[in-house]
């Protein structure tokens, strides 16, 4: 599992004074880039990337300006050639936004999918899903 520490943004607040929900799926991005990094160690050059082909959230509590906001990334299971990540946010030991990302490797010159390489399978297996996940990150 990976974690990433975000700061929110007085910005990303809305008229309700929380945490837009339109940030959420950026935050998960941004805490998904050691999983592309995977298949893409060099976003500027190469033919493999990933493909997201469908993205669920479901909002558990708010989040709100002023603490800092954990997302857990972990691996949910891996396909021939796609993969599902789940991420969870935390704020002040509370879950506020759960999420699942289907993402496919893709050939960016082929323009089609591609197989996961052994290698990245083994990658991708050190970061299953698991109970310890469901719980709020130590910190």
């Amino acid at each position: 599992m990976w974690t990433t520490t975000l700061r929110p943004r007085f910005c990303e607040t809305d008229a309700l004074g929380h945490i837009n929900n339109t940030v959420i799926p950026v935050w998960f991005l941004e805490a998904r880039e050691p999983v592309i990094a995977l298949f893409t160690p060099d976003p500027t050059h190469g033919e493999n990337g990933l493909a997201m082909v469908h993205m669920d959230i479901s909002f558990k509590a708010e989040s709100m300006f002023g603490a800092p906001v954990t997302v857990t990334t972990a691996i949910g299971n891996v396909g021939n050639s796609s993969l599902v990540v789940v991420q969870r946010a935390w704020q002040n030991g509370v879950l506020t936004a759960v999420g699942k990302a289907t993402l496919v490797s893709f050939n960016t010159a082929a323009r089609k999918s591609q197989s996961i390489t052994d290698q990245q399978r083994e990658q991708l297996n050190l970061h299953l899903d698991g109970p310890e996940a469901e719980q709020p990150p130590l910190g």
